[in-house]
């Protein structure tokens, strides 16, 4: 048994003493019966999570216009809005009772967990894929003479993390060109050229498993193995670790933790996964969360010493969660983003994904006014498609098609900018020869 102290966690540390009052409040109340039940007026259509009219059904985007944006920030699906209004009214009607009442927290850790393939201890939860990477390289533990590598090809929010874990350590941050044209771009060129950069003290790689610039989809269960490889002859502490900005693949692929292969995946949720605006994950590999500091204090029911100033211990998962208030009614009400996915089938949402993305390419492929970017290959690709119109910039293309077509696309916020589709489980095939028939139009 471990004797190095009392369990205080996020009760104790919001209120010690006010647990007795709070559960006489609650006297068995769950976040279920807390409420009243929602008016007749607004409760959601029939689910079906067969039909993909039901699933569609369950947003409530305006259905007149093609939502190829829908991704960049979630629309709430009817099962999470209904459960974001049952945690706001709990807390609005009995704030410290329902606060201090059943581990929410832990709920959507489990379901998280059971999403990823991982154990629920390894996941701590977030606000967004830059707080997790923030957790992540704000935490890292690097040596004398240790590096990172990472590539041209992330998002600033990756670049910017690493810019301050090297002015805090004095590390160095080196950036290899993974492909020099995207829509040519193979598996074996992305981990040759990775290996190639690979220095017998790298300590961290950082990688984006779907670039959102191009639409590339990295190999990374095979960089993994060729990281795995590696390793086999390094110290434990001087081991590579396999970092991933997972974003943009996270609910729209099916590959759990364990098909990636990866150290550590951050993540938002209120992307592909349509989970309540504001959340994400952050998991890391059992072990691998010995190379992180804590960077906020945690209250996720971590053990601690009181009064000793003693490190708190614990799993990893829960160390790195930070502390503080939250927009709980959001954070509680992810596990029903992860139900709601679930239901359908990580394998059907993943399929109907790549169909539409694989016929919008094929479609926009056979336009003279377009140069696709993305790789046609479903193996290098996801959800994301982009493409430049010859003698259309892509803010301007966003605008007409938007205006004249009723097509809502994004542009990519980079250096190149190219307009960017994301067909989803909100959108059709039918949509997706829309959009090809209005692009052709674009002069």
């Amino acid at each position: 048994m471990d004797d190095r102290g009392p369990r205080v966690g996020r009760r104790g540390l919001l209120g010690a003493g006010l647990l007795a009052g709070a559960g006489a409040a609650l006297s068995g109340c769950t976040s279920g019966d807390a409420p009243a039940a929602a008016p007749a007026a607004t409760r959601p259509p029939p689910f079906d999570p067969a039909s993909w009219e039901s699933v569609r059904a369950q947003f409530p985007l305006d259905p007149s216009h093609a939502q190829f944006a829908a991704y960049v920030l979630a629309s709430h699906p009817a099962q999470v809005r209904r459960a974001i209004e049952e945690h706001r009214r709990g807390l609005d009607t009995d704030t410290d009772a329902y606060l201090h009442g059943e581990d929410r927290e832990g709920a959507v850790r489990e379901a998280a967990a059971a999403y990823l393939g991982a154990d629920a201890p390894d996941v701590a939860l977030t606000d967004s894929t830059t707080m997790g990477l923030g957790l992540l390289y704000g935490g890292m533990r690097l040596l004398p003479g240790q590096d990172v590598l990472t590539t041209e090809h992330d998002f600033f929010a990756t670049h910017e993390s690493l810019r301050l874990l090297a002015a805090r350590t004095g590390a160095k941050v080196r950036r290899v060109r993974l492909y020099d044209d995207p829509a040519k771009a193979s598996a074996d060129e992305i981990v040759s050229r990775l290996k190639a950069a690979l220095k017998p003290r790298t300590r961290v790689v950082a990688i984006t498993w779907v670039h959102s610039g191009t639409g590339v989809r990295t190999p990374v269960r095979a960089i993994a193995d060729m990281i795995a490889e590696a390793n086999r002859s390094r110290d434990a502490e001087d081991r590579a670790l396999l970092c991933v900005d997972g974003v943009h693949g996270f609910g729209a692929m099916a590959d759990g933790v364990e098909e990636l292969g990866c150290d550590f995946l951050a993540s938002g949720t209120h992307k592909w996964l349509f989970g309540p605006r504001g959340t994400g994950v952050l998991w890391g590999r059992g072990r691998a969360w010995d190379a992180l500091l804590p960077v906020v204090a945690s209250f996720s029911n971590v053990t601690v010493d009181p009064g000793t100033g003693d490190e708190p211990y614990g799993p990893g998962g829960l160390l790195h969660t930070p502390g503080g208030y939250h927009s709980f009614e959001h954070r509680w009400a992810l596990d029903e983003a992860f139900a709601f996915h679930r239901a359908i089938g990580k394998e059907r949402v993943a399929a109907r994904i790549t169909e539409q993305a694989t016929r919008l390419k094929a479609g926009l492929a056979d336009l003279p006014n377009v140069r696709l970017i993305t790789p046609v290959s479903p193996e290098l690709s996801a959800g994301l498609v982009c493409c430049a119109v010859d003698g259309v910039d892509a803010p301007a293309a966003v605008g007409r098609l938007r205006r004249d077509h009723r097509i809502i696309t994004s542009a990519t916020p980079y250096q190149d900018v190219y307009l960017r589709f994301g067909p989803g489980i909100v959108t059709t095939p039918e949509q997706v020869d829309q959009a090809v028939r209005a692009v052709a139009t674009l002069r």
